[in-house]
């Protein structure tokens, strides 16, 4: 993880997504595509700079944020947008589809 984006636990979720554009990223360390999605995460964190955070949940460790959210597959991630969810993508993601729609909501 690097600075950029957040490794967050359920006790941190509520409170990082009340405010402000934040992606959430649900994951699992065993998850081949997750592991993809790594690095994109990192370049959508670097191209999105202060208007976003970039964070990631590991579901394995952090079960209540995934019930809560009904995240069934992963990598799922969830862009919320002052506590709502705006946007959900199911599946590893490319960086510039990311970037657009986080761009669109700050």
């Amino acid at each position: 993880m690097s600075a950029n984006v957040r490794e967050i636990k359920d006790a941190d979720f509520a409170d990082l997504v009340k405010t402000g554009v934040v992606l959430v990223d649900f994951w699992a360390p065993w998850c081949g595509p997750c592991r993809m999605q790594g690095p994109i995460l990192e370049e959508v964190a670097a191209a999105v700079g202060d208007k976003a955070v970039i964070a990631k949940i590991n579901i394995d460790e952090n079960t209540a944020s995934a019930a809560q959210f009904g995240v069934q597959s992963i990598p799922t991630l969830l862009l919320f947008k002052d506590g709502s969810v705006v946007k959900e993508y199911v599946g590893v993601q490319r960086k510039d589809e990311l970037v657009k729609t986080i761009q669109a909501q700050a």
